[in-house]
């Protein structure tokens, strides 16, 4: 197996536990997850630095997991509030499927001027995977912010 390929995963691993276990341990402290979630997306660009990945080729990956999550979060909230746990399900499914394609159109566009501006921004396991993870937290941690600080 190639070593990079199996750091990548390694790295990508690493993420989702150190992701799930803080997510886990904060799940009741509503008030600064929104606050964790940005830090944990800081994180996982800062895991990419041993990697030697230019932030910059990641961004249309980070785009469409800031407007995937961020939307799906607020979806999520909304239905939370109007209908409890089936409510916020079905606004998470719902918000996933319609921000999937909003968000496309930000990643495609992102990663088309990126080419023009002669960015290396092609795709890779783990571009991929940590700019979407990285987007994703960042987007939703926002959401949260602004819902906890308008005590929504």
């Amino acid at each position: 197996m190639n070593k990079k390929f199996f750091l990548a995963i390694v790295n990508i691993l690493a993420l989702c536990i150190i992701i799930g276990a803080v997510s886990i341990y904060l799940v009741n402290d509503g008030h600064w997850i929104g606050l964790v979630l940005i830090l944990l997306s800081i994180l996982c660009l800062l895991s990419l630095l041993p990697f030697k990945i230019n932030i910059k080729s990641v961004l249309p990956d980070i785009y469409f997991g800031l407007i995937d999550n961020g939307i799906l979060a607020i979806m999520a909230i909304f239905g939370g509030h109007f209908g409890g746990v089936t409510g916020a399900i079905l606004g998470g499914v719902v918000g996933n499927a319609i921000t999937d394609g909003i968000a496309g159109i930000f990643e495609g566009y992102s990663a088309e001027k990126l080419r023009l501006q002669f960015v290396s921004e092609e795709r890779t396991m783990l571009k991929s995977a940590v700019g979407k993870m990285a987007g994703c937290l960042f987007g939703a941690g926002v959401v949260l912010c602004i819902a906890s600080l308008l005590k929504f």
